[in-house]
């Protein structure tokens, strides 16, 4: 699809869908095609204007009225380092190091934003793409690989760095979200959880499920969805006739549209959020609209199925270089910095690189440590039945020498 068709307020894209009637037992499928309204990139909250220029929002600016030039260039040190890091990943990935990645360029805003305004004590519930949101929490370079090169089922702690193991099944998170966040309410902490997914997962009734929860008990729950355009290979008008925020009121949640590749419109939509969260006033929901700019892993071919019209679009509201054109302009942007940013991410993917080169395959049989906090005996027979079988290897090497 180009661009243009896919960016105009008022434009409609042709579906196909299937209309059916039936004629004494036979079953008669024909095509017929409706329309479906595309709402507008450009209809979203917005700080940052994709050349840098500060814009003014009246309910967006007091929550980000600390964010002096020095934090604001701490942000965009932030996003500058994952977007190495994420190349780092595919490049170990297409290197035969990694199994597989799932790139994250160009929602660098939307993750470092959500991330830095969460507290410590705050809990998030990601998908596998939120790279930004593991490394802001504190996961080590090793964190960010062994899984993705086979070697454990998960580095992280999740109570180290106050994120959940990742979440594969697409949605699921949403509902270990809100679960934790009810828990939050009874042990009546000042706290909340975020819940991260994509625009696919709106789809799924896991997601529908969480927020009838979280509505109904009030709980204290962040749902951030990172509108990035594309399911894998369908499209979020294909999905959706309407952006996913106004979803959220049907529940009783209220929800805001921002501009996810702007870090400042995504830091002040999740403190806002993560407020009420906190104080008791009930979940919130943020639709942050960006772009994939790579594949959904690499795995995919995006060029099967988006042009390069939409890709050119995208790449001229890029969310790093419309903080790099305000610092700029402000005076706060010159070549020691960008050189001291560049350092600062050579220094991170190199150890990416040497945890991910240095693993050593663990013994087989610690796949059943830390699967349970207490012992279990129906675990020790799996160990006794798993310890048994790989020793009929070593039996065999014997017999055959």
């Amino acid at each position: 699809m180009s661009a243009a068709s896919a960016m105009t307020p008022v434009s409609e894209r042709m579906l196909l869908t299937r209309r059916v009637r039936c004629e004494g037992t036979t079953m008669v499928y024909t095509l017929a095609p409706v329309t479906a309204p595309v709402d507008s990139v450009e209809d979203v909250a917005r700080l940052l204007s994709p050349d840098g220029t500060r814009l003014p929002d009246r309910h967006l600016d007091a929550w980000v009225a600390d964010v002096d030039p020095s934090a604001l260039r701490g942000l965009y040190r932030d996003m500058a380092v994952l977007r190495r890091v994420d190349a780092e990943g595919v490049a170990l990935q297409r290197q035969g190091q990694l199994g597989l990645w799932p790139p994250c360029r160009g929602q660098e805003a939307t993750q470092i934003g959500s991330a830095r305004a969460m507290r410590r004590e705050d809990f998030a519930f990601t998908s596998y793409r939120e790279l930004g949101v593991f490394l802001t929490r504190g996961a080590t370079p090793a964190d960010v690989v062994l899984t993705w090169r086979g070697e454990t089922h998960s580095s992280m702690d999740p109570a180290q760095v106050g994120v959940a193991i990742p979440q594969i099944i697409i949605g699921a998170q949403t509902v270990h979200a809100v679960g934790y966040a009810m828990g939050i309410q009874r042990d009546g902490a000042e706290a909340a959880s975020m819940a991260y997914f994509g625009d696919g997962a709106m789809s799924e009734g896991d997601v529908g499920e969480a927020m009838v929860f979280a509505a109904t008990f009030g709980a204290p729950v962040v749902f951030l969805c990172t509108n990035n355009q594309w399911a894998i290979s369908e499209p979020v008008s294909l999905q959706s006739r309407i952006p996913l925020s106004r979803r959220a009121p049907g529940y009783g949640i209220p929800s805001i549209r921002v501009d996810g590749n702007d870090v400042l419109a995504c830091l002040a939509a999740t403190r806002w959020a993560l407020d009420r969260a906190r104080t008791g006033a009930g979940p919130a929901f943020i639709e942050a609209v960006t772009y994939r700019m790579g594949p959904h892993t690499t795995s995919d071919d995006p060029t099967r199925y988006r042009d390069a019209a939409e890709l050119a679009f995208w790449e001229q509201r890029d969310p790093l270089a419309r903080v790099e054109a305000h610092l700029r302009s402000i005076g706060e942007f010159d070549d020691a910095f960008r050189d001291e940013v560049a350092a600062a991410a050579d220094e991170l993917c190199g150890a990416v690189r040497t945890a991910c080169l240095d693993a050593r395959t663990p013994e087989p049989l610690t796949m059943l440590d830390d699967v349970y906090a207490e012992p279990h005996p129906a675990l020790d027979l799996q160990r006794e039945r798993l310890g048994a079988y790989l020793a009929s290897f070593a039996d065999d090497e014997e017999a055959g020498a």
